[in-house]
């Protein structure tokens, strides 16, 4: 019988403690929970992207609410869904939440917010743009035939980036929010819907780029934790960069008390 100093470690579990002891970040463990819910957005998502792939009867429903021209048919919402739908447009929403992070920073001395937003920005419009160049569809306003997917077109339409745009940014802000964070939670989904909903309204979006959108922006959020372990290590090595203005808190030493007496 071998002495407990004498039984191999596993090499997995030696990777693990060694990454413990270093403070080196490691991949956060996947929940069922979140892997049951990102398994079924990828579902969703794969089965939006088919459907307007395939020309199913989900183009039926994105010609059938185009034809129906909701912004002729109510036209009182128009101006004030004109101004709203601007939530979601990358640019005002992104100064926004960056200029309200950016002061979270400088309060908390971290570089977290920052990072954590723009990883987040970061990997939806790579995964979003990806998808828009290569089915090219075209939008409602520039449909050529009743009945088309309007796909390989030279468009850049699908998915609605207005709509994962919104969920992504206010997704975020509630995801950093330390005391509202199930209000913030409800607020941004709100936001997120009645954004989408607004572009289909206004006709600059079908149904399926919505329900994609969606999709997307609701994939990146769950993916979130999983992208922590690089959100720490560049926010150390930028903190061991700037001096200890920027240091994250756990990072700093703390002051040892003087000795009593």
């Amino acid at each position: 019988m071998r002495a407990p100093s004498e039984v191999q470690e596993n090499p997995t579990a030696r990777g693990k403690r060694s990454r413990r002891t270093s403070g080196e970040p490691g991949w956060p463990p996947l929940g069922r929970r979140r892997a049951g819910l990102l398994a079924l957005t990828s579902l969703g998502y794969l089965m939006v992207v088919a459907g307007v792939l395939l020309d199913t009867p989900l183009v039926d429903l994105d010609w059938a609410v185009r034809l129906a021209r909701p912004y002729e048919r109510w036209p009182g919402p128009q101006p004030l869904l004109d101004n709203w739908v601007v939530a979601g447009q990358r640019g005002p929403s992104a100064v926004a939440a960056f200029a309200w992070l950016g002061w979270r920073a400088l309060r908390l001395r971290r570089l977290r917010p920052l990072l954590v937003m723009g990883a987040a920005l970061l990997l939806l419009n790579v995964t979003v743009g990806a998808v828009k160049i290569v089915t090219g569809r075209l939008g409602p306003h520039y449909a050529h035939y009743v009945g088309s997917p309007e796909l390989f077109s030279g468009g850049t339409i699908f998915p609605s980036g207005h709509t994962a745009n919104a969920v992504v940014t206010w997704g975020v802000l509630a995801y950093l929010a330390v005391r509202w964070r199930r209000g913030g939670a409800v607020l941004a989904g709100a936001t997120a819907a009645s954004v989408g909903l607004t572009t289909i309204y206004l006709g600059t979006h079908w149904v399926t780029d919505v329900l994609a959108g969606w999709a997307a922006g609701l994939l990146v959020l769950l993916s979130l934790p999983l992208l922590e372990p690089l959100v720490t290590a560049l926010e150390q090595r930028a903190a061991r960069r700037r001096g200890p203005a920027l240091t994250p808190p756990s990072c700093v030493p703390r002051p040892r008390r003087a000795p009593r007496g």
